[in-house]
């Protein structure tokens, strides 16, 4: 068994320390012409493949770099947004590499967040289910 994250959390919830074994899964580099027959869109501050899975490029992949260079959110190295660059036949043929974006600060601290309140459900059922016990049996028959 693999472990692919450590995340340590208070018990206020707060992420105190985090740790990703990142390792890139199944990157695609692609070189296309004009017009880009995968549909994109912007989501999370990312653009991803939103339809139109081809030469493993799946729906979800982000970009993450064209023509070699690594992209910024929804722009390009160069400050251009990425679907106005890809709208132009002049920047055509493109070479766009396609994967699985990392997680941003905000989505592991959202992360660390709903482990935190999983572990705070977990403890109050068993604290429910110690008191339920030590009642007896409800129901018909009790």
């Amino acid at each position: 068994m693999a472990i692919f994250s450590v995340y340590v959390v208070n018990k206020a919830g707060g992420l105190i320390y985090q740790y990703d074994n990142y390792v890139p899964r199944a990157e695609v580099e692609k070189t296309f012409s004009f017009p880009l027959d995968l549909v994109l869109k912007v989501h999370d501050e990312k653009v991803i493949v939103s339809f139109g899975q081809r030469d493993g490029i799946r729906v979800g992949h982000a970009v993450l770099s064209i023509n070699g260079v690594d992209v910024n959110g929804r722009s390009t190295g160069d400050g251009k947004e990425i679907l106005e660059f890809l709208k132009d036949s002049a920047n055509y043929p493109v070479s766009i590499r396609f994967g699985r974006a990392r997680l941003t600060s905000n989505e592991k601290l959202m992360l660390a967040s709903m482990f935190h309140s999983c572990e705070l459900f977990d403890q109050n059922l068993k604290s429910a289910l110690e008191i339920a016990e030590k009642a007896g049996t409800f129901g018909p028959g009790s």
